[in-house]
């Protein structure tokens, strides 16, 4: 586990919370995130670090950016992970756990997605507790967080923020292909291009399935559309004491002829539960947000941007 703080208060206070965690934990329910660890320092000084940790611990650093200066992200997968995405028809989304380093005034914070919580929301099985052991190994595990309550598994399957919001099930078809190869090729041409202003951060291949998962950043620097931006989404949204920063990338998934994402009104929503409706820091306030995230997408995986944007 690395080890960024030494003070006796704080160890009290982690345990303390810990034992909190695990209460909850018992109850059956669950959070979006997990608070490894904090610190202090520069979060490039701690990237090297962390890396190995993960490393040494069974897992394979797939890809990683900065969206943002006071953020790195690093997505990782292993064979549990792969086995795990390809128990569902599009279970991809699973293939991959996402681990940030943030700094938040003085503090570095080393977050990281909940495997249990992701596998019910992609409504995927497998051996996930080795998964999230192996994570706390390497990371540190002092709470779950996210929203004040958690969730339980069925309710996460299940999840739909609000009438009329879409669940897991009702994906955004980005574009159709003749074959799976035909799908992925086109995916890999439109994130070289940066088109929509996207850039390919990983790529994980689901053994024995016809299915890729692309990690995708997004920035406005080429559309000029903040409402796509990484950095503007999650400057509304992510405002907490601890960053949800491992909300990102975003995804697109290529499942056998077709190339999908998530909508991002569940994308957002799974992760960001108990987001207001309205007000500041809302969903309303990047109302236009899942229109042009998918416009980006559909450009990124060579599709046709419908006039419903």
């Amino acid at each position: 586990m690395i080890k960024v703080s030494t003070k006796v208060l704080a160890v009290t206070a982690a345990a303390v919370i810990s034992m909190a965690s695990m209460v909850a934990n018992a109850a059956g329910e669950m959070k979006p995130f997990i608070l490894g660890s904090t610190g202090t320092g520069a979060v490039a000084d701690k990237v090297a670090d962390v890396k190995k940790s993960l490393t040494d611990n069974g897992f394979e650093v797939v890809g990683e950016y900065s969206p943002y200066d006071t953020a790195h992200i690093m997505i990782v997968t292993n064979d549990t992970l792969k086995k795990a995405a390809a128990s569902h028809e599009r279970g991809g989304y699973a293939a991959g756990q996402r681990v940030a380093i943030t700094k938040v005034g003085d503090q570095l914070q080393i977050t990281y997605t909940n495997p249990a919580y992701m596998a019910a929301a992609y409504h995927v099985k497998g051996d996930i507790a080795s998964v999230s052991n192996s994570l706390k190994t390497a990371l540190g595990s002092i709470k779950e967080y996210g929203p004040a309550d958690g969730l339980d598994a069925d309710d996460i399957a299940g999840y739909h923020y609000t009438f009329g919001m879409e669940y897991f099930d009702e994906p955004t078809t980005l574009a159709e292909y003749d074959s799976y190869e035909e799908a992925v090729a086109a995916v890999e041409k439109g994130l070289a291009a940066g088109a929509g202003g996207t850039t390919k951060v990983y790529r994980i291949d689901v053994p024995g399935k016809k299915q890729t998962l692309f990690g995708v950043a997004l920035s406005s620097e080429k559309t000029g559309n903040k409402y796509m931006d990484d950095t503007f989404i999650m400057s509304e949204i992510d405002f907490k004491e601890v960053r949800s920063t491992a909300h990102l990338p975003y995804d697109i998934l290529v499942t056998g002829e077709e190339v999908e994402a998530l909508h991002a009104r569940f994308r957002i929503a799974i992760n960001f539960p108990d987001l207001s409706m309205m007000g500041s820091n809302s969903f309303m306030n990047i109302m236009p947000s899942p229109d042009a995230i998918k416009e980006s997408l559909t450009q990124a995986a060579g599709g046709t941007v419908a006039d419903d944007f």
